[in-house]
């Protein structure tokens, strides 16, 4: 008969339309015997590092933690002050301390006038201002890490390679290596180099 069906079924299809029938759908097809892989079994909340990058599992489902995440735990305002154990009032004073101090608004005026009382103002703006800079220096670093490792060639969506290059990448890459090096020893508060400041420091401790 030719409209007769004549596909044979392997032992695999046949445990598929087991699971389907029994709604167990991510089970198993098929067994394997032999060498097995270990398998690090992770709960809800848990974050790991796999293949290079990190990972989580948020209402039960695996995804990846990315610098966004990051960001989001310094722009959520917690429902208290770790710090003095008050309720954080959502505003805008409160939000933008939260993301430099981890402090509600209120703790951070007497954190300030406690450093002022000590005279060491200039030492604390010096101290933020370059960590603000040094946090944008590592952002930059990690992408020029990125860039000299990808291809010089790319897939336009016209379905053409284009080349970009122009200039040999690994100088390229020492330079501006180099530059973020030197930026990094600059204390942009006191217009200095950060090694001549921390002479300086000394210098005075010593009179």
């Amino acid at each position: 008969m030719s409209g007769e069906l004549k596909k044979e079924f392997n032992p695999r299809d046949v445990q598929r339309m087991r699971n389907i029938i029994t709604g167990k759908t991510g089970d198993r097809t098929q067994i394997q015997t032999g060498w097995e892989r270990h398998q690090e079994v992770h709960k809800e909340g848990d974050v790991w590092e796999e293949n290079g990058k990190k990972w989580t599992i948020k209402r039960g489902i695996k995804q990846s933690v990315t610098k966004l995440d990051e960001i989001k735990k310094l722009v959520v305002l917690p429902l208290s002050c770790p710090n003095c154990g008050k309720v954080m009032k959502v505003d805008e004073y409160n939000k933008k301390m939260w993301a430099i101090h981890q402090k509600c608004f209120d703790c951070v005026i007497k954190m300030e006038s406690e450093i002022k009382r000590q005279g060491k103002w200039d030492e604390y703006c010096s101290n933020i201002m370059n960590r603000n800079k040094n946090t944008e220096l590592d952002d930059l670093e990690a992408a020029l890490e990125q860039w000299v490792t990808e291809k010089d060639s790319f897939v336009s969506e016209a379905g053409e390679v284009e080349k970009w290059g122009g200039g040999d990448k690994k100088d390229i890459y020492k330079q501006v290596k180099d530059e973020i090096a030197k930026l990094k020893k600059v204390d942009i508060y006191n217009g200095k180099n950060t090694e001549e400041n921390g002479s300086e420091h000394q210098e005075e401790e010593k009179s």
